[in-house]
Formats: C-alpha cells, sequence, structure tokens
C-alpha cells in the first residue's frame, strides 16, 4: 500500500489501449506528475482491457517513473490482469495499492 504522507495522483486507465497510445501515456503521466509533484502515481485499472498491451503500457508507465523517482501502483486490478502481469513476470514490478 501507498505510504499516506507521499503525494499521491490517481490516473484513470480504461479501456483498450492501442501501440500508438504508449508514447503519450508517459507523457500525459510525466506532466501530471509534475503539476502535482507527486512521487506516487496510483493507477485506477478496473476499466483496462485485460491484454498484452496494457501490461506493455503499464510496465513503460512504471519505469519511466520510476526514472523520475516515482512510481505506479495498480488499484482495482481485476483478477485477469493481475493473472496476465504474474504470466509475463511483471506482477512484482507492478504492485498493487489495495
Amino acid at each position: 500500500m501507498a505510504d499516506p504522507a507521499c503525494r499521491t495522483v490517481v490516473l484513470v486507465v480504461g479501456g483498450p489501449i492501442g501501440p500508438a497510445d504508449l508514447h503519450g501515456l508517459g507523457e500525459e503521466a510525466s506532466a501530471l506528475l509534475d503539476r502535482e509533484n507527486a512521487e506516487v502515481a496510483v493507477c485506477d485499472v478496473r476499466a483496462a482491457a485485460h491484454d498484452a498491451v496494457t501490461v506493455d503500457a503499464l510496465a513503460r508507465l512504471q519505469l519511466a517513473l520510476r526514472r523520475r523517482g516515482c512510481q505506479v501502483r495498480l488499484r482495482h486490478a481485476p483478477s485477469e490482469l493481475l493473472d496476465l502481469l504474474a504470466f509475463m513476470g511483471l506482477r512484482d514490478v507492478l504492485p498493487t495499492d489495495s
């Protein structure tokens, strides 16, 4: 669970994410973190597709934000998405918030 003392922003990731969306997602998240001076980005993924492109997007987001000293945590992740993360070896890279 995220440290309550950390500044946190919530990103809602919904619907299918296309390969063309991958770059823009990281840029938008970085801009939001700059504005809010946040240390943790909680991604609400309850409406996200349960596919490899979504996992790729979340992993890239974690990598980009970790380079900035920030961390991504998933919130409301469906079991299908968590199973796919585990299958792809990324379950520990993308921890859940709850």
